[in-house]
């Protein structure tokens, strides 16, 4: 339970970092870019060199590293599972050692280690673009870079917003859960014991208030959206106007040089 209260996807934490005085259309670039270019490492110099990479954003956002791992914590099954996915079910390279019907090759090894790596850094960056970026910030951001989309009829504005909002309510609906779980856990439920089966079935007086708050919470924003005036993004003019500056341009060179190193490397 106190993992999901620490859950830092979503989460804004205000500073004054370089990271934070970016421009939204930079990180988010940043983030679409390194999505793909993450695919490109095949080998240690380039995993090692994403990780680097990786690790400096990280440290120039000033926010402390063990806070972000802390975050990280609920994801670590997810990696867990990966690992192990592909340790047990890649059959390719040196058999290793082998238990009744368990084999474990090389490839398998090698290919785990990729590709949790490949998942840590892609959470890693995304977590970051969260926390160093507020909501409106992130909707101004993907508006502008999407809004040629509005020449086919694309409604963009409403969609960034969407997009926004929902990473916006992440760390509410955890907490949420998290309140709702202390609450059934005092009137005698467990979560963790007992069959599969039984859990399952325990997770149902968890679910509902889950669904009927989260549904409640919609209505009460789109009441005080429409209470505002709010219709779309037609005519609407920003307060916050964004700039692009010289260390943006600097950080979508530093990407570049990293793609092509990546793109030299590979064998």
């Amino acid at each position: 339970m106190r993992d999901l209260n620490n859950l830092i996807i979503g989460r804004y934490v205000p500073g004054t970092s370089l990271i934070h005085r970016m421009d939204p259309r930079a990180k988010l670039l940043l983030v679409f870019i390194f999505v793909m270019v993450v695919f490109l490492a095949n080998n240690v110099w380039g995993y090692a060199l994403l990780a680097a990479f990786t690790l400096t954003i990280v440290l120039l956002t000033k926010i402390p590293i063990p806070f972000i791992l802390k975050g990280l914590k609920p994801i670590i099954w997810i990696i867990i599972f990966t690992m192990l996915f592909h340790v047990f079910l890649t059959k390719e390279g040196t058999l290793l050692f082998e238990v009744g019907f368990i084999q474990v090759y090389e490839e398998g090894i090698i290919q785990a280690i990729f590709i949790s790596l490949r998942f840590l850094f892609l959470i890693a960056i995304t977590t970051i673009l969260t926390l160093t970026t507020t909501p409106i910030e992130v909707t101004d951001g993907m508006e502008t870079l999407f809004g040629p989309f509005k020449k086919v009829g694309v409604p963009v504005h409403e969609l960034a917003l969407m997009m926004s909002i929902s990473l916006r309510f992440i760390p509410t609906l955890m907490q949420e859960t998290d309140k709702i779980m202390k609450a059934q856990s005092a009137r005698g439920a467990d979560f963790t014991v007992g069959p599969l089966k039984e859990r399952v079935k325990a997770l149902v007086p968890l679910l509902v208030p889950l669904f009927i708050s989260a549904f409640k919470r919609a209505e009460e924003l789109a009441t005080a959206m429409e209470a505002r005036g709010y219709k779309g993004g037609e005519g609407r003019t920003k307060f916050r106007l964004l700039e692009w500056q010289l260390k943006d341009t600097l950080l979508m060179v530093t990407l570049a040089v990293l793609t092509f190193i990546l793109v030299l490397i590979r064998t």
